[in-house]
């Protein structure tokens, strides 16, 4: 017998994992120093003129001083507040009519002109009609983020719908499941993973709806503090609060990111 034949089997890698992305954490944060690290390096030095851009330290002495004098948590509690309960409400009524066009022929006749109509106007357009709606208070502030959030909630939701595999459809149908089990154990399940991406994009507009809604007749509120930083031109301010909002959308994306991890662990 050849001895080719003979040789020990050698074991086959593994190849069913796909495309899965590997977790490459600390390249992003690597990423963020080495950006800040330019801009320190820049300003100190001349090359980036401090009219045009602050020094990375001074920023964050700025935001010190801010979260020592308590003004951080009187600005970011209601910003929060504001994005929770707009972002809550936009979303869920943008989820529930995204999954009635995607499943009934006869709301999608008539919603989706609709959606398709009102999605590219500028919902900041809105916000004075939102106040004569709903007065200066927190009900516009409420009604700009909801609607702004529930357009594209919408149109990934029914979108997510659609893509659903038809193929796995037909199979329940041919082994007799009722309509309704479909709908849950294949058409939402399959779905999710769609209407979780389409949240991360509603999510971001959420937050620029915010500060554009604070930066009118707003006391408190991270939109309002950066209109004040901007109209004195601090621009240690300023970058504080834009600062603010970069980590409230990572805050943001991160819990998306955990609920993805909880609700699809079934792909895994």
């Amino acid at each position: 017998m050849p001895s080719w034949l003979m040789a020990e089997p050698r074991p086959v890698p593994f190849r069913g994992g796909g495309f899965a992305p590997r977790p490459r954490r600390w390249v992003g944060w690597a990423v963020f120093a080495a950006l800040i690290a330019l801009a320190e390096i820049g300003t100190r030095t001349g090359f980036i003129s401090a009219l045009t851009l602050p020094r990375p330290s001074d920023v964050l002495l700025t935001f010190g001083e801010l979260y020592r004098s308590g003004l951080l948590w009187k600005h970011l509690l209601p910003s929060l507040s504001r994005l929770a309960v707009g972002a809550l409400i936009g979303a869920s009524a943008g989820i529930g009519i995204g999954i009635l066009i995607g499943l009934f022929s006869l709301i999608r006749a008539g919603l989706v002109p609709l959606v398709a109509a009102i999605f590219p106007i500028p919902k900041i357009a809105l916000l004075p009609l939102f106040v004569i709606w709903f007065g200066i208070d927190e009900g516009s502030k409420y009604a700009l983020i909801a609607f702004g959030t529930f357009t594209p909630t919408v149109v990934s939701t029914f979108g997510a719908v659609d893509n659903v595999d038809r193929t796995l459809i037909r199979m329940g149908q041919s082994f007799g499941l009722s309509w309704l089990s479909i709908v849950r154990k294949i058409v939402l399940p399959g779905a999710l993973p769609g209407i979780l991406s389409g949240l991360r994009v509603s999510l971001a507009i959420a937050i620029i709806l915010l500060v554009a809604a604070e930066m009118l007749g707003a006391e408190y509120g991270v939109g309002a503090y950066i209109l004040e930083a901007g109209s004195l031109y601090d621009l240690e301010r300023l970058f504080a609060g834009v600062t603010i909002l970069s980590l409230l959308g990572l805050g943001v994306s991160a819990v998306i990111g955990v609920a993805e991890r909880w609700l699809l662990r079934w792909r895994h």
